[in-house]
């Protein structure tokens, strides 16, 4: 595919190069030829993960010590984007493994809970989730409503969180709760987060979601009754959990930018190539101008999305804030995956409406990037608000 479609490797150290390049070669092999197959079942076998934690992707962002990676952001958004070009499910159950669990433990946890969490999490032996949102509780995510009350040193917990990502398959969720009273709500500061490992009594999956994309990608709501839970499931200072979460978010929205990107990219590569092979009027769809105008608006589209992911990247492996750059590469991703699946069902016609091609997947996997992490909307009031900002 040219060179043109995909990020450019020379201007990366070489071990960038080597890891992503392992990342495209297990892509392409190991899950590319699966996710026709895994969207119209609704599973992703449990194995693809083991065998990204075999490789070390699964703690892509746990330092060294923890034995995983450690990887530069830029790198990691690489991978993802590798990795989302094959199947967009299997990327948005890295990202939440590697994002805000992983940022929130390293930055606030014990050492204790690192060294129970953070080395079978590098390993793939432990499977990830995040839970912030509620059913009344989307965008305005410090309304949940999921309580904590006190029962001698520890909690028992009470509520549902919605939308959960890994959320039946996980084996630990790092969840959000009030510990606040209702009597005396404090806001996002009467947040606390809890290590909740699978299997502790009371915590019950729901149904899993039946989803328009991401069919492949595990997401359910969770149901708590009577969930005890002792101080050392305490992440962190009580009531400081919300506040840890914003500070994470950063890695989140870079990671679905580099998601939708990877999405974006696998339909212009199926739409240069399905140009190239279908003929009509006794030519290929690639000699029209209409279709080349198309595929070169796609790419740049694509090119200028990586460039503002890959520069939030770089500022941040340098230490800056980059709140509203992060936001900036998450909206014009997304609405860039939405933009291009939308102009490559088109370049396939009628067949592109149909799901024995890969574009009609890809367009319905698109539109979460939207939506989850933050909808367009809530990015252009980060940004928005970055403006007036000293």
């Amino acid at each position: 595919m040219s060179t043109v479609v995909r990020p450019l490797l020379g201007v990366v150290d070489e071990q960038c190069r080597e890891i992503v390049a392992l990342a495209r070669e297990f892509a392409e092999k190991e899950i590319a030829p699966h996710a026709a197959e895994w969207d119209a079942t609704k599973t992703c076998p449990r194995e693809v993960m083991r065998r990204l934690g075999e490789l070390g992707f699964m703690g892509l962002k746990i330092s060294e010590e923890y034995e995983g990676l450690g990887l530069d952001t830029l790198t990691y958004l690489m991978v993802l984007e590798e990795v989302a070009a094959a199947d967009a499910s299997v990327s948005i159950m890295l990202s939440v493994h590697n994002s805000l669990p992983v940022s929130m433990l390293e930055a606030h946890g014990t050492p204790e809970q690192k060294e129970r969490w953070l080395k079978p999490m590098a390993r793939g032996e432990v499977l990830t989730a995040f839970a912030l949102s509620e059913a009344d509780a989307g965008s305005d995510a410090s309304a949940i409503r999921a309580q904590a009350v006190r029962d001698g040193d520890g909690w028992v917990v009470n509520g549902e969180k919605a939308w959960v990502t890994n959320g039946d398959i996980a084996d630990l969720v790092v969840m959000m709760v009030r510990t606040d009273s209702p009597e005396d709500r404090r806001g996002a500061k009467g947040i606390s987060t809890f290590l909740v490992p699978a299997g502790t009594p009371g915590l019950k999956p729901g149904k899993v979601e039946d989803k328009m994309g991401l069919r492949a990608s595990r997401t359910t709501s969770l149901h708590l009754s009577d969930v005890r839970l002792g101080p050392e499931h305490l992440l962190g200072q009580e009531g400081q959990g919300f506040i840890y979460a914003l500070s994470a978010l950063e890695n989140g929205r870079l990671g679905v930018a580099a998601q939708a990107i990877g999405i974006a990219r696998a339909a212009l590569e199926h739409s240069i190539r399905y140009a190239q092979e279908r003929r009509q009027f006794e030519r290929p769809l690639a000699d029209f101008q209409a279709i080349q105008f198309k595929l070169a608006d796609m790419a740049t589209r694509i090119t200028a999305a990586r460039g503002l992911a890959h520069e939030a990247a770089r500022a941040q492996d340098l230490g800056e804030r980059v709140t509203e750059r992060a936001s900036m590469a998450k909206l014009f991703a997304s609405e860039t995956a939405m933009w291009v699946t939308t102009q490559a069902v088109q370049v396939f016609g009628g067949y592109g409406y149909m799901r024995d091609y890969p574009v009609e997947r890809l367009f319905r996997d698109a539109k979460v990037t939207e939506i989850y992490e933050g909808t367009s909307e809530i990015q252009r009031i980060v940004v928005a608000r970055g403006l007036y900002s000293d």
